[in-house]
């Protein structure tokens, strides 16, 4: 899919790519989404560049996913995608500048861009290099309300963890923290690559001309290195609310183990008059004895008891 941004136009129009398809002289922002041959062909044609091609994408060395080649630079950075889905995923995204033209090449629909796409239909932008810090700027806004949806979600479950009642299952819990760290640390690289993005666009001759531009791109990097330490912050957090919750399951389980050991030792000595009792002798004393059935029921419950009351002085109970 090709969307086209126009100076002349408020918001996306969608390019049907044929033979005869030109980019327009008033183009902005060109979109391409999960784009076709044709589609990469006749915006490599238009604009004399080369495009990198999705298994380019993702088999580029972090050091060549940024350069400069025919007066154009070439910005690839991993974003996460589908947070809000059960499946999030991290997707290679691709920022080429080129005589005041943005071109975007992206493999996954990403909100930020969705978001950006309506801001340009009320407050449209002068070129392709304003249009790069805007879209840039939603793509921090949009990492950071992720990142506070994932600060949120681990503060409840740490209340949650807790304050739980007795016997509450500890697997949903656990599989929230689990979901909660996979986008935290799926983010935090997000954020390293648009660190090292924004560090070789002030490269780029859209932002070399404008001292303005250069200061939203440094006030940019700076966004990106305090989300950089949330996501940090947010992650350590994560591993010791896992932490404490493994060692409150063991704490648990091993007090459900001491009390089926102490019930056992508890029954061992009336077992143990029971089964004595229960020998067939005949020259047993208590055999014949009037009291003797009521004598081995005291004796079983002296025997119950005074292990038990033992336990408690020792502090095992």
């Amino acid at each position: 899919m090709l969307n086209l941004l126009r100076r002349t136009a408020r918001g996306f129009v969608p390019q049907t790519v044929d033979a005869d398809w030109r980019a327009s002289d008033d183009a902005i922002w060109i979109d391409l989404v999960n784009p076709t041959a044709e589609e990469e062909r006749a915006v490599e044609e238009a604009y004399g560049l080369d495009l990198p091609t999705r298994e380019e994408t993702k088999h580029l060395e972090p050091s060549s996913r940024l350069y400069q080649e025919s007066g154009a630079t070439f910005l690839t950075a991993t974003l996460l995608a589908r947070a809000d889905e059960p499946h999030p995923v991290a997707t290679p995204v691709t920022l080429v500048l080129a005589n005041d033209v943005l071109i975007t090449i992206r493999y996954e629909p990403l909100k930020a861009f969705t978001i950006f796409a309506e801001r340009c239909a009320h407050a449209p932008v002068a070129d392709g290099g304003e249009a790069a810090l805007e879209l840039l700027d939603a793509i921090v806004e949009r990492s950071a309300e992720v990142l506070e949806q994932q600060s949120n979600l681990v503060h409840e479950t740490s209340v949650a963890i807790f304050n739980r009642p007795p016997s509450t299952a500890f697997g949903p819990l656990l599989s929230d923290l689990a979901r909660a760290q996979s986008i935290t640390s799926t983010a935090r690289k997000s954020l390293v690559s648009l660190s090292r993005l924004s560090s070789f666009a002030a490269l780029a001759q859209e932002f070399q001309k404008d001292e303005g531009r250069r200061g939203h791109l440094t006030s940019i990097q700076h966004d990106i290195q305090a989300l950089t330490e949330q996501s940090s912050f947010t992650s350590g957090h994560i591993s010791f609310l896992l932490d404490a919750a493994l060692g409150l399951i063991n704490i648990e389980q091993n007090s459900i183990i001491k009390f089926f050991s102490v019930v056992a030792v508890v029954f061992l000595p009336p077992t143990l008059v029971a089964s004595i009792y229960g020998m067939n002798f005949d020259l047993m004393p208590e055999l014949k004895w009037a009291m003797g059935y009521p004598w081995a029921l005291v004796l079983m419950v002296i025997s119950g008891v005074a292990p038990f009351i033992w336990f408690k002085r020792k502090g095992w109970l």
